[in-house]
């Protein structure tokens, strides 16, 4: 893979071989669309790779082999220098009509490589070499539709490319003064000098965006809005419960990733509670990365009552693993807090900070057992009781928006709408109104009398407020 310099390289330069991985470096020319390419997958040990296929399936890409390499990791190669050159001849050989790697043009580490071993495996096989990190960039990059995601990925491929051009410009320079008489710079560094610039652009621009969003978040509580914010692992449904529960149309798709951006919208039937749908989590990314989302997932993790969101029909080891991942990046990475036994959970007659529900997602596709072991996992990792549900069959769906009511409003109040009085005032519709502005009317009953009765969603200090401006025509039953 090679780049032309164009405006990011040294006066006078024409191309320099850029280390494969390193698409962000191209400025605007990051490759998108990589289905039909074909790969071979380097694996150290017998690690699970289930999830790492996954991904690679998910952009379009086929493993045609995978190798193993048992021992202890090369800190220079990953594989050992041998094995490295074995596969270096074998794909010099691919261009044989019959061999089976004769489309490989891309090598796959199943780690998360450092900068010295993603420029040692490229040097030895002389193919595009990703490492985990990179590949879950160019998902990001493929599924990035809105100039919010388009900057958040393009900060984190850039200052994971810089840390490899880094690397290549070290091993260049050692042993020697860099450029003429040590006063010069080398190209490399003009690379880096210039990607050190676009990042601080790309950082003003996701600042204000991140801004707008607070002040968004704001106005929202400032109106009496509750948001809701729904968080988890990658494709533990999210969007689908989203989609239950608002009836707004999102990207459903059962693939990894499909959701960047942050997507509001109001629950069902709610004019005072919205969602918000984000990026979903894995394992193992650095803190580098997820950091460039720490604004979609603000929106989110900032919200009235947390969802932590699993699928239950997980193999349970699976569960555990994702719902362990879900709880350290909200807690440890976000908060900045530790989860023990004495962690305090929101509860309804509680006024601790943490309002956060686990929801365990396709019950419909899971086994008693599994739900079973589901229940024990969240209680074994020290979350709040579970709620098994499924957005397809309903299944729990109405427990779990009670539930969400009860935990940002607390019981349903009945309200009762007294008639206009003999010296004339507001019509009762009015008054009705105005209760259906404050919070959410779950039932009514008129009376013969012309008093009619709500029973009604409602934040104590909404009703306060109605009360007060009710002029002693709304009393609570």
């Amino acid at each position: 893979m090679r780049m032309t310099r164009g405006s990011t390289m040294a006066k006078g330069s024409e191309e320099f071989p850029v280390l494969a991985g390193t698409g962000g470096v191209a400025l605007g020319e990051a490759r998108t669309n990589h289905a039909g390419r074909k790969a071979i997958l380097l694996v150290r040990g017998e690690d699970d790779t289930l999830e790492f296929a996954t991904l690679v399936a998910t952009m379009g890409i086929t493993i045609v082999e995978t190798l193993h390499q048992s021992g202890p990791i090369d800190p220079r190669g990953y594989f050992g220098k041998g094995r490295l050159q074995d596969l270096a001849d074998e794909l010099t050989s691919r261009t044989v009509s019959s061999h089976p790697w004769q489309q490989v043009d891309l090598i796959l580490m199943h780690t998360n490589a450092s900068p010295r071993q993603l420029v040692g495996v490229s040097e030895a096989v002389g193919v595009e070499v990703w490492d985990r990190v990179r590949l879950l960039l160019s998902l990001f990059t493929s599924h990035a539709s809105s100039l919010e995601a388009r900057t958040q990925v393009r900060i984190a491929r850039m200052q994971s490319d810089r840390t490899v051009l880094r690397e290549l410009a070290n091993q260049e320079t050692t042993g020697e003064r860099a450029g003429y008489g040590g006063a010069g710079s080398t190209a490399l560094q003009a690379i880096i000098d210039n990607m050190n610039r676009e990042l601080l652009h790309l950082r003003k621009r996701q600042k204000k965006h991140a801004i707008a969003q607070s002040e968004r978040r704001k106005q929202r509580s400032r109106g009496g809005a509750m948001t809701v914010g729904l968080a988890g692992y990658t494709n533990a449904g999210k969007s689908s419960l989203f989609l239950s529960l608002s009836g707004k149309e999102v990207l459903v798709k059962d693939k990894l990733f499909s959701t960047l951006e942050t997507t509001i919208g109001r629950m069902e039937a709610s004019p005072r509670v919205l969602l918000a749908d984000t990026i979903g989590f894995i394992d193992h990314l650095p803190s580098s990365t997820l950091d460039a989302f720490r604004a979609t997932l603000a929106e989110a993790l900032e919200s009235d009552l947390l969802l932590i969101l699993a699928d239950v029909s997980d193999h349970p080891e699976e569960l555990e693993r994702k719902l362990f991942t879900s709880r350290n990046e909200v807690f440890t990475r976000f908060y900045g807090e530790e989860i023990d036994e004495e962690f305090p959970w929101q509860s309804v007659d509680s006024s601790v900070v943490h309002h956060v529900l686990t929801v365990l997602t396709k019950c419909d596709q899971a086994t008693d057992e599994q739900k079973e072991e589901g229940i024990a996992t969240v209680a074994a990792l020290g979350l709040p009781e579970p709620i098994l549900i499924s957005s397809h069959s309903g299944e729990g769906m109405q427990k779990l928006k009670d539930t969400i009511l009860l935990h940002l409003f607390g019981p349903p109040r009945d309200l009762l709408l007294l008639p206009v009085p003999a010296e004339g005032g507001r019509a009762v519709e009015g008054l009705v109104s105005d209760v259906y502005d404050a919070g959410l009317v779950a039932k009514r009953t008129n009376h013969d009398d012309g008093i009619v009765e709500l029973r009604v969603w409602i934040h104590e200090h909404a009703l306060a407020r109605l009360l007060s401006h009710s002029r002693h025509r709304i009393e609570v039953k």
